[in-house]
């Protein structure tokens, strides 16, 4: 990782990571533990896994509930995404507030979300692939979200393309959330 920089939302993070090009091509270093131990962040993550995407297409907004909530790190190696990160973890300052970070396959960002902030993304390109570490399996018990439009964002395609998974969350309104901030 070249840097991290954290965003108005506490213990979200844009990542620099390290590249170098030549004349054969890139070498990209999305996770290097150290920096994260130095930050005070998740530096262990037990799974990783990836998506392919269409343009048009919104996912979102994604979390695990606790006991299996976890941090994530997500990044691009293809195409171009709006990456959406929304805090929903109760007594914090931004709560039910969200930031932005475009990732790409060209720009070598990526973003460390912590415990207790939902995530969702909007695709900007075609053939756009998104990498997530996460710092726990995958629950499907404790898998859950809320209604991408809950929360006053204005996304930046207006007929996006939804699973019906994700238009059946709840609104952010409505939400009960398991999340304290600073725990």
């Amino acid at each position: 990782m070249k840097s991290l920089k954290e965003l108005e939302i506490p213990g979200v993070f844009e990542i620099e990571m390290f590249h170098a090009g030549d004349k054969r091509g890139m070498f990209v270093k999305p996770y290097h533990k150290a920096t994260l131990d130095e930050h005070g962040l998740v530096s262990q993550f037990e799974e990783s896994f990836y998506s392919t995407n269409k343009r048009g297409v919104i996912r979102g907004m994604h979390f695990q509930r606790p006991p299996q909530d976890h941090a994530k790190i997500v990044y691009c190696t293809s195409g171009k995404l709006l990456d959406v990160i929304l805090d929903i973890r109760l007594g914090s300052p931004t709560y039910g507030k969200c930031v932005t970070v475009e990732l790409s396959g060209d720009n070598y960002k990526a973003a460390y979300l912590p415990i207790g902030v939902a995530h969702g993304f909007c695709v900007l390109e075609d053939n756009t692939t998104m990498v997530y570490l996460t710092s726990t399996m995958h629950s499907p018990s404790c898998d859950d979200g809320l209604r991408f439009d809950s929360f006053g964002f204005d996304w930046p395609i207006k007929d996006g393309t939804h699973s019906e998974r994700d238009l059946a969350f709840d609104l952010l309104d409505n939400f009960n959330t398991p999340f304290t901030f600073g725990k």
